[in-house]
Order: C-alpha cells, then structure tokens, then sequence
C-alpha cells in the first residue's frame, strides 16, 4: 500500500550524461580575404618574404574563431619564428643543393647516379620537417589556458612514412589507407593537450572501405591497360579483352573531366575518417561530412584559376603590343625579330604580372581551400565528453620553428 512507485513499459532509457558539443565558427567571411588580399599585396612588395607573417596571422584568425564549448583556441606563434626557421634551414639545405650541382658538372652520368639517392634523401627529410612542423604549429596552441604539445621523433616517424610509401608504390596504391592510420596513429599518440594524451582510434580498412572506389577507377583501366597487350601476345585478341580495353578508354577519358568530383568526395570522406578517429583521453571527435560537401570548393577553384589565366594571358599580349608599338615595330616583326627576348621593359610588365597572377592564385586557395573548406569540416564536427579536459594539468615544452623551415625550404609545408 505504501509503494507508490510505477515504472512505465518500454526499453530503459540510456543513461542521462552531458550532450555532444558542436563546434562553431564565428570568423567573418569579407574580413579573412581583406586580411589575404592585405598580405597578398605585402608580399608582391616584399618578393615573398611576409608569407610567415601572412602565415601567422591566418592562424590567429582561424583558432582564435574556432570555438569549442564557447571558447576559441589561442595561436602564439609568430612570423619571426618561421623567418628565422627558413633561413636556418636553407643554411642546412643550400650545400646539399650546391654539392648535386657540382656533381652534375662534374659528370652527366654521376648526376644520374646521384638523382635517386638525392631523391629518397630530400623524400625522408621532407616527412621529417612535416612531423617537426607539426610538432612546432601544437605547441603554438593553446585552449582554455592549456598548451598543446607534442613529443617523439621525426626521424622515426619519417622512416615509417618511407617505408609505408614504398609498400603504396608496390601495391599501387591499395596500401594507402594502412599508411595513412599507421603515421596518423603515431602522431597522435605523442600528441597531448596538457597531461591529456591523445590517440587515434581510426582504421586502415574503415578508410578503404569508403574509397576502394577512387583506387578502383584509377588502377582499374591502368591494369587493364598493360594486361591486353601481354593477353594477345599469348591468345591473340579476343573480343571480351577487346570490350575491356574499350571501357577502359572511356573510363580513362571520363576520370580527368569528373576529377574535381572524385577528388572532392574522397578528401570529404578523408575528413570524416580523420576527424572521427581523433582521441584525447576521453574526448573524442565525430564528424558527419557529406561526400559532396567539399565538392562546389573545388570547382570554384578551378573557375578563378581559368579566369585568371585568361586575364594574366590578356596581360601579357597588351604588355607585347604596348612594348612593341614603343619601338615602333608592329607586333609580327616585333615577335619575328625576337625583340621581345631582349625587351628589359616587357619582362619587367612580364615578371611583375606573373607574381600577381601567382599571389591572386593564392588568394583564392587560401579563402577556398583554406577557411571555406575549415569552416564545412567544423561545421559537420560535435566533441563527445568535453567534460573530461575540465582538469588538465598543464604540460609540455615549446619546439622550435626550425621544422616548418625545412618544410617552406623544401616545399612540402602545411597548414
């Protein structure tokens, strides 16, 4: 008489507990091309020296409106920093150059010699300032008050790249998906957020099982491409091998023309696969991003690249024709005469042009490939158990920004 309580019928309800957490992005669209378009111009006056001030102050913009929980991340790094890294770098990476250089004048065929060492050198070296890069661009992030930082060893992880790499090369590509869990799992796991450490939950197979198409399309009429010619040297040429090289044709014509489609489904699913993957003790990422998401990116991209050839091609012809109506030569003699070679004033117009046709690319990968498509990924992006970074102790040591100079000296930097 006294047990009053009623349980209603159903399943049981799952255990209350906090919400997953959105990230935001609260950065105003006109206000990151002003600041591109700004550093763009300062570095055509510079001849590309701001570019690690241009570099610094995007990553302010972009961590300081990411926000997670309400609060915005912290960059610290500065456009000094990255100077002084380049040009320790170049005084490590200009002798190796002059050293080939001279070989190659000492010898063709020692040049020869030389190129795959060389190669695999500046291969392994590369991975090496990708890690020490990222190691650098870490420890420049802070949230709520706690650094992020990162420990292990480039020159390890730059081995396992190597070899993964050699593994893709002889597979054709199918190994990728191993390749990428593997080098992202021992990055993240000497990645920490305070005394937090992190982890990588993501799988190879999970990855290929998302894009075995890609590596289909692409491999397939390769395959098929090399196989028919052994096929009739052994059995002649029967039509279903002749039907398959045809479709094979097609497929190889069609790949260039839906590239931007492939490509921006598969970097989507890339994303997805990365993101979801990402651990920081109990903290964990998920993202929902469409397989079309980034796709329309790609294709703006494409659009501003033709138009600015077109225009930088419009440039170049009235340069020409002023130059030549200067010295009073029509354009036929002017061009016939290769005058235009010997012309200070026109590859001067030439060089200056060139640099902005190069810096307005860039423009464009920065606000399209850069924070449009940063702004879709978070945007598709919730954090699960927040709760436990409440009580981080703060941990770790700042690196060096000698990483990113070898990865600007040898043109493999990221963001």
């Amino acid at each position: 008489m006294n047990d009053l309580s009623w349980t209603p019928p159903g399943p049981p309800l799952p255990p209350s507990g906090p919400p997953p957490m959105p990230v935001a992005f609260s950065g105003n669209r006109k206000e990151f091309f002003h600041l591109i378009a700004r550093g763009a111009g300062l570095e055509l006056v510079t001849v590309g020296f701001y570019r690690f001030w241009l570099a610094t102050d995007t990553r302010r913009h972009l961590w300081s409106n990411t926000l997670v929980d309400g609060d915005g991340a912290e960059y610290t790094g500065r456009g000094k920093e990255l100077l002084i890294g380049f040009l320790i770098a170049l005084a490590i990476l200009v002798p190796v150059y002059l050293a080939y250089f001279l070989v190659g004048l000492e010898a063709e065929r020692a040049k020869a010699f030389a190129s795959l060492p060389l190669v695999a050198f500046f291969y392994v070296f590369g991975q090496f300032a990708i890690y020490r890069a990222r190691r650098y661009r870490l420890t420049r992030t802070v949230w709520r008050g706690v650094r992020f930082w990162m420990s292990g060893s480039g020159w390890l992880y730059a081995l396992q790249a190597a070899l993964w790499t050699l593994a893709v090369a002889i597979t054709l590509g199918l190994a990728l998906p191993w390749r990428e869990a593997a080098l992202e799992r021992y990055k993240m796991r000497h990645s920490y957020y305070g005394d937090l450490q992190g982890s990588f939950a993501g799988r190879g197979s999970e990855l290929f099982k998302r894009g075995w198409w890609l590596w289909l399309l692409i491999v397939g009429p390769l395959a098929i491409f090399i196989a028919i010619p052994v096929v009739k040297l052994l059995h002649g040429s029967p039509p279903l091998l002749t039907a398959a090289g045809v479709v094979a044709g097609i497929v190889s014509f069609l790949i260039p023309i839906a590239g931007p489609f492939l490509y921006g489904a598969f970097k989507a699913v890339e994303w997805r696969w990365w993101l979801s993957g990402i651990r920081f003790g109990e903290v964990r990422l998920e993202s929902g991003l469409r397989k079309g998401a980034l796709i329309g990116l790609y294709w703006k991209v494409i659009g501003w690249c033709v138009l600015l050839g077109i225009l930088f091609s419009g440039y170049i012809f009235l340069c020409a024709y002023l130059v030549a109506h200067m010295s009073g030569e029509s354009m036929e003699v002017f061009f016939k005469s290769q005058t235009f070679a010997k012309s200070i004033p026109l590859l001067v117009l030439i060089g200056v042009g060139y640099l902005s046709y190069a810096l307005s690319l860039n423009v464009v990968m920065r606000v399209y490939l850069l924070r449009d498509l940063w702004v879709r990924v978070l945007s598709s992006t919730i954090v699960h158990d927040i709760e436990a970074a409440a009580n981080v102790t703060a941990r770790g040591e700042l690196a060096n920004a000698l990483g990113e100079g070898f990865a600007d000296g040898l043109d493999v930097a990221g963001f």
